[in-house]
Order: C-alpha cells, then sequence, then structure tokens
C-alpha cells in the first residue's frame, strides 16, 4: 500500500528561505522521500538517490513538458535543447557534440588559459578586486561569447539578463518582478544570434546555422538552443567562481595547500559546486504514476530535482554541509546528470581551473575587504559582493 501524500506549505522561493535554504531542505529531505508543496502544487524530490535516478530517467520524468514551473515560461523554452528528450534532444545537441568533446576542448585551452593570466595579472596588480563583479561577472561571459563567436558588443547585459532568465523558471516573485526588464532586454536580443554578420566562423553559433541552412534544424530551435547554452554556461560558473573567492579568502588554508599542490584545485572546485549548487534545480513532468520509495506522484503531476538539497544529502555525503578538502564529489549532481546532464561541464571546468592555476604564482592569499553580499535570486544560489585585496608574491 502506498504512503499517504506528506504535504508542506512551505515556499522554497521565498526570501526568508532563499537566504537561508538548506536547514528548510534538510527537514523536507527527512519528512519524505518525496512531498507535496502545496503553494506551487508541486512536489519536491530532494534525497541524492532519487533525484540522481530521476534526473536520469527522461521517460518518466519529462523535460518536453516542461522544465519549470509556470506554462508561460516553458511555452518560451519550448524548442530547444533543454526542454526536450531524446531523441529529438539527442539530435539538437549532436549539431555542437564535436565542439565540446575532449578533443575540442583542447584546441580552445590555450586561448582560455591566456584570458585567465592576463585577467589574474591585471586584477593582482590593482591590490583589490571585488571576486564577483570584477571577475566572475565577467570572465566566463566573455568566454562563453567568444565560443559562440558573439561580438563584443552588448555583452554587458548578458550576465544580468541571464541571471532574471533563470528567475524565470520559478514562481513570479518579487525578485522576477524588479529585473523582469533585464530578462525581456535579454531575450529581445537573443534571435540576433541568428544574424551570420554577427558570427565568427567557425565558432558555436556559426555552426548551428549551418544546420539550419542544411536543413537539420529549424531556425527557432537553433536561436533557442543557443539561448540554453550561452544562459547555462554563464551563471552556473559565474556564481561557483564568486564562491570559490569567497571560500580562500575565509579559508586561507585552503588555498596555501592549493599553491602547494595544483592537483588539489580540481577537488576544491568540485567540492564547491557540490556545497553551493549554483543552479538549484529544474522541474519535470511525470509522465506516469510513479513511486518514490512508496510515495506516490500521480501522472502529469510536476516534479523539481532539487540538486542542492540532494547534494547536502547526509545519506550520501557525509558531514555534508562542511567543506571537505579531500572529499573531491565527482558524481555530484551541479551540473545535472544523464542526457540532460550540462555539456558544458568540460569548459567550466577548464575555465576556473584556469583562472586560479594563473593567481597561484601571483597571489600569496586573498583576504576579505568587506563583507560578503548573498544574491537574492530564487533560483540560483549566487554571490552579489566579494570585495577582496591581494597579497601578492
Amino acid at each position: 500500500m502506498s504512503e499517504p501524500r506528506v504535504q508542506s506549505d512551505v515556499d522554497l522561493f521565498s526570501p526568508d528561505v532563499v537566504a537561508d535554504p538548506f536547514p528548510v531542505l534538510a527537514e523536507l529531505r527527512e519528512k519524505s522521500a518525496a512531498v507535496y508543496m502545496s503553494k506551487y502544487e508541486f512536489w519536491l524530490l530532494s534525497r541524492y538517490e532519487d533525484v540522481r535516478e530521476a534526473t536520469g530517467d527522461w521517460e518518466a520524468f519529462t523535460s518536453a513538458r516542461g522544465v519549470a514551473l509556470r506554462q508561460d515560461f516553458n511555452d518560451f523554452l519550448k524548442g530547444g535543447v533543454l526542454a526536450n528528450d531524446p531523441p529529438e534532444h539527442d539530435r539538437l545537441r549532436a549539431i555542437l557534440s564535436d565542439k565540446l568533446a575532449p578533443r575540442a576542448l583542447k584546441d580552445v585551452r590555450n586561448e582560455i588559459q591566456a584570458y585567465a593570466a592576463a585577467v589574474a595579472a591585471e586584477h593582482t596588480a590593482k591590490g583589490s578586486f571585488d571576486g564577483y563583479k570584477d571577475i566572475a561577472a565577467v570572465y566566463p561571459i566573455n568566454v562563453i561569447s567568444d565560443l559562440i563567436g558573439l561580438p563584443v558588443e552588448d555583452r554587458e547585459k548578458f550576465h544580468p539578463g541571464a541571471d532574471a532568465t533563470f528567475a524565470g523558471f520559478g514562481p513570479i516573485t518579487q525578485y522576477l518582478q524588479e529585473h523582469f526588464q533585464e530578462m525581456v532586454t535579454y531575450q529581445q536580443w537573443i534571435p540576433t544570434m541568428a544574424d551570420r554578420s554577427k558570427l565568427t566562423p567557425g565558432k558555436w553559433g556559426a555552426v548551428m546555422m549551418d544546420a539550419v541552412d542544411e536543413g537539420r534544424i529549424a531556425l527557432d530551435d537553433a536561436v533557442a538552443s543557443l539561448n540554453a547554452y550561452l544562459t547555462a554556461g554563464m551563471d552556473t560558473t559565474v556564481n561557483a567562481l564568486s564562491a570559490t573567492f569567497a571560500l580562500f579568502a575565509e579559508r586561507p588554508e585552503i588555498w596555501s595547500a592549493v599553491r602547494e599542490d595544483r592537483g588539489l584545485l580540481r577537488q576544491v572546485l568540485e567540492e564547491v559546486l557540490r556545497l553551493e549548487s549554483p543552479v538549484t534545480g529544474f522541474f519535470r513532468i511525470a509522465t506516469q504514476d510513479i513511486q518514490i520509495d512508496g510515495t506516490p506522484i500521480p501522472a502529469g503531476g510536476r516534479v523539481m530535482l532539487h540538486w542542492a538539497a540532494a547534494n547536502r544529502d547526509p545519506r550520501h555525503y557525509p558531514d555534508p554541509d562542511t567543506f571537505d578538502l579531500h572529499r573531491n564529489p565527482l558524481d555530484h549532481l551541479a551540473f545535472g546528470y544523464g542526457v540532460h546532464g550540462c555539456p558544458g561541464r568540460g569548459i567550466a571546468i577548464l575555465e576556473m581551473t584556469a583562472l586560479f592555476e594563473a593567481f597561484i604564482p601571483l597571489v600569496e592569499a586573498f583576504e576579505l575587504s568587506g563583507p560578503i553580499v548573498r544574491g537574492k535570486n530564487p533560483v540560483v544560489r549566487s554571490l552579489d559582493a566579494v570585495p577582496l585585496t591581494v597579497k601578492a608574491n
């Protein structure tokens, strides 16, 4: 016999919960494997094994019927790589598969490392900077824009627009209302990516337009997919970089350990991604009646796969709220999992690794010069300020 439905009226998108979500998520995680969130009428999965399994099971938990909470936003996302399942999803991803393969990353590694070295040298020379505003909100935007082949103009609008767009995956909150114009401006700009005169030949955007010309993909689907790659290529990296700067300033012994052994840097980055989970989660629709640890979810039910909660599940990660330098959690869910796992994971890790490797010979210590300010986006876990001074070598 199925267990009765466990229900909660907690608003996961309220400012109070967004400011400190993990105690609330821990309580919900212990209540039940699946909790019905009555305010917005969806089921919450927050345990690691359940979230991983559901994320990998696209047939039972479909993305094609909506990865956002609201139907109007799902209609907007329709056709792109994010809001599709196989075989259409595979066809869309295949267009850029060569560009995202490990061999292709070797080709762009030198470019990214050179840019990272310039960024590190410039800001070390300044002596003080904001890890979020001056680097994290600029460096990855330029990297992903160059990979797509976008012009330099208008890039300052990208991150505010992408951040507001991510807020659109949830309910209509005060935050979304306050940032609505940034989202509108960004989404009005997105179709211009179809303009070949603005795209660098051979880069991702041009390759996608070639596929349109060859009849392999519709123009609207190509633009929607480029939108997904651009938006996703910013926020995870932007916010992981910010959190890593904050970690190195608050825990100087970790930066010292990395400087002594560069091999630890990748472990640090993966642990930051697990602990912070910049994109908290996406939604799916159950295609059939499903049992989650005895709890029924009906066909047609909207389900939130909460990666941030899963990544702090003590069933999977001992002492999950603590940063562990030697944990090396390569199985974390910050990039999703399965067919919908983030295709840009390799690039994100390359960007972050290149940047901090560039700082290693230049900076002995990062120190906070003011308070860290936590962001208020209800879908993206972010920082709005990480003021730093550096102790140069």
